[in-house]
């Protein structure tokens, strides 16, 4: 029981964390059921711009 009461800021701290990082993995499954990216979409500075959202299509094909 000491080491319960010496440690108990830490473990809801870790709690608090937990369920944090829980919402954000939540937010984020559910934006990718719905088609929503977590990118900017600011893809001329992004080095896998052409990756992503089907591929550039400014570039043409030779």
């Amino acid at each position: 029981m000491d080491w319960l009461v010496n440690n108990l800021a830490t473990i809801i701290i870790c709690l608090i964390l937990a369920v944090i990082v829980g919402l954000i993995i939540y937010k984020m499954a559910r934006d990718k059921k719905r088609g929503k990216s977590s990118c900017g979409c600011n893809c001329s500075c992004c080095p896998m711009g052409g990756a992503c959202h089907g591929g550039n299509k400014d570039i043409k094909k030779t």
